[in-house]
């Protein structure tokens, strides 16, 4: 598995020392800052996509797409937060960033290819971690005005209404998305495809992970599964997952493992134990409450 210098990120990862837990107020605060920060991002993040011109658009990798507003919704979103709550760390996918107790995950346009293409299915995720949880997330699609939030143990919404996971109660019924990653061998995504295929789902393909996993959570869908992802991908999603009564995978299982990436799991609980056997992919242990352990 890569780490972020394999991936290209030359800034050091800073391990700041043990912060206590926030406050109640503390958190709301940040809940009230980032329920902006995403909305002024979408804003930018749709001019920027309406205003695009075909091609204008360069790529970092293979199928991995890089506009210029990427950037600009990074360095947007960096500064509001970084004045705001001075003290915390930033993870981003464009400008990097290290391990802190108090950390903010931010990936600027999750679904970069279909925003360098024209077609209006892409999101701005960020999520805030801290001392090895995800206690909010907010995952907005601009172009549809699909705003969704989570926080801990408050449950998940889309726009205000609560989101359920689906019910759906056999693999034969399910309707999944599978995600690719070049990092891994195409041979072991055509073997799990086939896998869930025997089984009798329904597999499709939206080309945005974050979105994806909302989707989860909501019930449009049954499940997710990528053999690799970043942190900045997953985290606001996987936790919608669960405050919606999902079923999630184990990354990240530390604050560290948010440097690396990782195998990531998402799905309606009826269906959760096939759809992880057929992707080869565990489930998290949950202690008595439900939580992850």
């Amino acid at each position: 598995m890569q780490t972020m210098a394999g991936l290209g990120f030359d800034k050091a990862c800073t391990i700041h020392s043990k912060e206590p837990m926030l406050t109640v107020d503390e958190l709301n605060h940040r809940e009230a800052v980032l329920r902006d920060v995403a909305a002024s991002a979408g804003a930018l993040a749709l001019s920027a996509f309406n205003s695009r011109k075909p091609g204008d658009f360069t790529l970092k990798g293979r199928q991995d797409f890089l506009t210029e507003a990427d950037g600009a919704v990074e360095n947007h979103v960096r500064e509001l937060i970084s004045t705001a709550f001075p003290s915390d760390g930033i993870l981003g996918e464009e400008a990097g960033g290290g391990v802190s107790d108090r950390l903010w995950v931010i990936d600027p346009i999750d679904g970069t290819a279909n925003f360098a293409r024209g077609i209006p299915h892409f999101c701005i995720s960020i999520a805030f971690h801290e001392h090895d949880e995800t206690l909010l997330g907010v995952i907005f699609n601009p172009a549809s005005n699909e705003f969704y939030f989570a926080r801990k143990g408050q449950g998940a919404t889309k726009n205000g209404a609560p989101l359920i996971a689906a019910a759906t109660d056999a693999m034969s019924n399910a309707s999944v998305e599978i995600g690719w990653s070049p990092r891994v061998e195409s041979a072991d995504y055509l073997a799990a495809q086939q896998r869930v295929l025997d089984m009798g789902a329904n597999i499709r393909r939206g080309a945005s992970g974050a979105l994806a996993i909302a989707w989860v959570a909501e019930g449009r869908t049954d499940g997710y599964a990528e053999y690799y992802m970043n942190a900045w991908d997953c985290l606001a999603g996987l936790l919608m997952v669960r405050e919606a009564g999902g079923v999630t995978g184990s990354y990240p299982a530390t604050s560290n493992e948010l440097l690396s990436g990782g195998a990531i799991f998402a799905a309606a609980p009826k269906i959760a134990a096939d759809f992880s056997a057929a992707m080869q992919i565990s489930i998290a242990e949950v202690d008595e409450k439900g939580e992850a352990a």
